[in-house]
């Protein structure tokens, strides 16, 4: 059983920062391609930023300068800096991976529970 389990969210001001944390436990065998995902009210979910398979980092045009994602494969654990928020980053943040469990012969998609991120202006 894989579990995804984000912290970090909160409400900041325009201009301040927050940091996203995501561990991924259970019975893993090894952990691919993660990344961080957002969702608006009454928008789609849309890429935020995340590790290719080949190490490669993809970001948004909206957060380029202004996020940067990292990861700690020794803790299974990816990491989102946010700096400079605006209220149009006001989303809930999913942190999503490509785990293969120690149960499966083949890697699946998973996905955390999401965390709130509010910014007010």
């Amino acid at each position: 059983q894989v579990q995804l389990v984000e912290s970090g969210g909160g409400l900041v001001q325009a201009g301040g920062s927050l940091r996203l944390s995501c561990v991924v436990s259970g019975s893993i065998f090894s952990v691919h391609a993660m990344g961080w995902y957002r969702q608006a009210p009454g928008k789609e979910r849309e890429l935020v930023a995340r590790f290719t398979p080949g190490g490669n980092t993809n970001y948004a045009d909206s957060v380029k300068g202004r996020f940067t994602i990292s990861r700690d494969n020794a803790q299974n654990a990816v990491y989102l800096q946010m700096n400079s928020l605006k209220p149009e980053d006001t989303a809930v943040y999913y942190c999503n991976a490509d785990v293969k469990p120690r149960s499966s012969w083949h890697p699946a998609n998973y996905w955390g529970q999401g965390t709130q991120v509010t910014v007010s202006s």
